[in-house]
């Protein structure tokens, strides 16, 4: 593996769009979210109006980030019949597809600090300060203290999340300091630092993650010519190896794993694919 370039092997062996095919599917998505709460506001197009704290589709499918639901509760709040039904839609969705589904296919901030990684391997910079793994939960009880002695939703006000689509709605301001801070930070001092170790909202949607039953499986592991390149994109990197070089179960099981389909992109042996936990049947 060349540690700048993880995936060349994969590339010349399956070609570059199939190389990236997940990739490129995955920033289709988020793109096309961004631009059905954009239209809106933008061009009086309301398919979706709202954000990705609460929304409605076509003025009658409510959607509640239940994360927000529970801040709310916290605050003292009694929430209106259609925020407990969208929130309920939501929670259905992600305990379908896998919690952290949301931090690499939906989440804007994503595609921030996936620029960052990718622009750290090119760079070859190594090491850095990662915050200790189970920062991101401290940080998720922390804002539900917060919501009860505040009695509002004080995290929203600075969620990058929240702040980045605010920003693309009504103009950045701020917001880009703080798009460029979180760069900057996974850049040159943690890598993956915010989405892997301090987010809460990851935390929160990675406790959903437990009982999906769609996973990817090192269904081929026999076939692993350890490149290294799965480890070397993967968000998450500390969820391959038990699938991966265990003797038990071929399942990324760790409610961690994102389900991003990068290790299934940069593989050359064709080691990884999404499957149902239950069957270990396998979903192309």
């Amino acid at each position: 593996m060349s540690a700048q370039h993880p995936g060349h092997e994969a590339i010349a062996a399956k070609g570059w769009i199939k190389a990236h095919q997940w990739l490129l599917l995955r920033r289709g998505v988020q793109l096309a979210i961004l631009v059905l709460f954009l239209i809106g506001p933008w061009f009086g197009i309301w398919i979706i109006k709202g954000n990705l704290s609460s929304s409605l589709i076509l003025d009658s499918v409510p959607l509640t980030d239940p994360y927000i639901l529970l801040q709310s509760l916290a605050a003292g709040h009694t929430p209106y019949k259609t925020a407990l039904i969208g929130a309920g839609i939501v929670l259905a969705f992600y305990l379908l597809l896998g919690g952290r589904t949301f931090c690499s296919w939906v989440c804007p901030v994503n595609m921030v600090t996936d620029a960052a990684a990718w622009l750290r391997r090119r760079l070859g910079l190594k090491g850095g300060r990662v915050p200790a793994a189970d920062t991101r939960l401290w940080l998720l009880g922390l804002t539900f203290v917060a919501a009860l002695f505040t009695g509002s939703l004080a995290w929203e006000w600075v969620n990058p999340v929240s702040m980045l689509q605010r920003g693309l709605i009504y103009g950045f301001g701020l917001t880009w300091g703080i798009v460029l801070a979180l760069f900057l930070y996974d850049l040159l001092i943690a890598p993956r630092g915010w989405c892997g170790h301090l987010c809460p909202m990851g935390a929160f949607y990675g406790l959903l993650n437990r009982c999906t039953p769609l996973r990817i499986a090192a269904a081929q592991r026999e076939a692993c010519n350890d490149c290294l390149d799965c480890f070397a994109v993967c968000p998450e990197p500390q969820v391959i190896r038990p699938a991966l070089k265990g003797q038990g179960s071929r399942t990324i099981s760790h409610p961690d794993c994102t389900s991003c389909g990068r290790c299934i992109d940069v593989c050359s042996q064709d080691v990884f694919n999404f499957s149902l936990k239950k069957t270990q049947r396998s979903v192309s």
